[in-house]
């Protein structure tokens, strides 16, 4: 329809009768220099859609809507400096028919899409193929994807974005290493079991996860083996634990010993030398108390003797005294 357009534009003359022809017609030429600028290839695709955003598209399953998506998602938007992003997710009747089952649903995956901030418009229900009817019908200018070629429903290994390539509104993004819905699903496969029981731990039935009677209990004696495991690997690592502070301990005591040994023996003599100059101030003190008391003793005794002389002296003189009278 755009290039039937175009020619009739190119083939019809300038009009020469009024003003309102004229302004058509060049509106008609501006219409199909767009449209020449946007079905060219190169880094110059785009550049003469510049009175509205480039509107790119992006498609996909979105399941367990990841960072790598998102990431994918953000280079599409980044692709042009005005962009409208609409990302087209497909539902579970043909996601099932030609990939596989999802863990989430349609519902769930569009409204996951709508929740990231790179996204403006999310189409649901979106076609396995992008077609020109489906580009004309979302005014699509550009599809981004990765490079990786997508099979289609064909079943003769055709690319879904072959016929986008041809036209030049192909956008590649890189995808994010590392990351995938499958390899997330790879990783809960591979833990299946701890998942079962953690689950089961929580309060799901055997029914709510489709396991048997047996391997549930066969499940829950192994729950109750990890968890006695466990609380003796706690238990060891707090025995070890206090092991190493005791030995850390006596490390730093057989470091430490021969300087508390040299600061006892320093403090002991200290104490020693201290008591003996005490106990040798505390004899002399006696020995001075000792000769003083003595002392006084003998001046004591000096004077009774004086006292007995005067007495004899005085009967001697009575004595001659009396004689003297007779």
């Amino acid at each position: 329809m755009a290039d039937a357009k175009a020619e009739a534009a190119r083939q019809a003359p300038a009009p020469q009768s009024s003003q309102e022809e004229e302004e058509d017609w060049k509106e008609a030429e501006g219409d199909v220099e767009v449209a020449d600028r946007s079905t060219s290839n190169g880094a110059g695709a785009g550049e003469g859609i510049t009175d509205r955003p480039i509107r790119v598209y992006a498609d996909g399953i979105y399941d367990l809507f990841h960072f790598g998506h998102a990431r994918s998602l953000e280079q599409a938007k980044k692709s042009f400096p005005n962009a409208y992003l609409l990302v087209g997710c497909c539902n579970d009747e043909l996601t099932h028919k030609f990939k596989g089952r999802t863990v989430m649903t349609e519902d769930e995956r569009y409204e996951s899409l709508r929740h990231c901030k790179w996204v403006d418009e999310v189409i649901p229900d979106a076609p396995w193929v992008v077609t020109e009817e489906f580009l004309n019908k979302h005014n699509i200018d550009f599809v981004a994807h990765d490079s990786l070629p997508y099979h289609d429903a064909s079943g003769a290994s055709n690319d879904v974005y072959e016929f986008v390539k041809k036209l030049g509104k192909f956008k590649e993004t890189k995808r994010t290493d590392g990351i995938s819905t499958s390899d997330i699903i790879m990783r809960i496969v591979k833990d299946y079991n701890e998942y079962v029981m953690r689950n089961l731990a929580r309060g799901y039935s055997r029914n709510d996860l489709g396991v048997s009677y047996v391997k549930e209990k066969r499940l829950r004696v192994n729950m109750g083996l990890k968890t006695l495991r466990d609380k003796v690997k706690q238990h060891q690592e707090k025995v070890g634990e206090k092991w190493s502070t005791v030995a850390k301990l006596q490390e730093e005591w057989v470091e430490n010993a021969d300087r508390w040994v040299v600061g006892f023996l320093e403090k002991f003599e200290e104490g020693c030398h201290s008591m003996g100059t005490a106990i040798k101030e505390r004899i002399q003190e006696r020995l001075k108390e000792a000769q003083s008391r003595d002392f006084s003793l003998l001046q004591y005794d000096s004077d009774d003797s004086d006292d007995f002389d005067d007495d004899e002296e005085d009967e001697e003189v009575a004595k001659d005294a009396k004689y003297v009278k007779e």
